[in-house]
This record gives structure tokens, sequence and C-alpha cells, in this order.
């Protein structure tokens, strides 16, 4: 759980700056700009996912930090867009079944949540304690 809310309050300190750009650019396109902060949060989610999820550590920081990281099951590397998918699926998941959806990882073998079931996904321990 530390690990998620590591990675949203990095999300969130992101979303700052892109706040103050859209925000000037609001100003001088006479507010029509500030549409853009409905979008806002999810795309820098969806990019940070892309970017840490789907790079060559397969894991974003606070995954990194709590010493996991996803994989395929297939033996194949995430990409971006497989990772903006089990972060999207994930959420999607989440606000059609309610938090009790989490619930599917005590009753599969490998502990996988449904997103990774429908994904061919699962989060393994990336070191030795």
């Amino acid at each position: 759980m530390m690990s998620f809310v590591f990675d949203y309050t990095i999300v969130l300190l992101l979303s700052v700056p892109a706040a103050i750009v859209v925000f000037v650019l609001g100003i001088l396109s006479f507010g029509l700009a500030w549409g853009l902060y409905a979008f806002l949060l999810p795309v820098i989610a969806i990019l940070y996912l892309a970017f840490t999820l789907g790079g060559s550590n397969q894991a974003t920081p606070g995954m990194r930090m709590a010493g996991v990281r996803i994989a395929r099951l297939d033996g194949g590397e995430v990409d971006p867009p497989l990772a903006v998918l089990h972060g999207v699926l994930f959420w999607a998941s989440n606000a059609v079944l309610t938090p009790f959806v989490l619930l599917v990882a005590l009753f599969t073998p490998r502990k996988q949540l449904l997103h990774d079931l429908l994904l061919g996904t699962v989060v393994v321990r990336d070191r030795e304690y």
C-alpha cells in the first residue's frame, strides 16, 4: 500500500507544474485552456505508468521501493501500451466492481487480480529478502 501512496504522491507532484502551465495557457486563451484541468491528472498518471511500468525496470518507483515488478506470463517484457492498459483496467475494475474486486487475489494461485488475469501479467518479487 505504501508503494501505491508513494507513486501517486509522485503523480500529484508532477501535476503541480503542469497545472501552472494550464493556468497560464488559460489566461492567454481567455479561459478556454482551463478545460484541460479535467484531463490533467489522468494524462499524467497514464504517462507515468507508460514510462515507469513500461520501462526497463518493469516497475514504478514505488514498486521498486517495495521490491516487486510486473512480469508477463509468456516471458516477454511489459511495453508502454500494456503498462497503460494494466493501470486503466485496474482503476476501471475498482470503479465498476468496487474495491471488493481486490479479493480476487485471495483465490487465484499466483495471487493475481482481475486485470492481471485478463492481461496475462503477474506481480513478482524483484529481489530476495
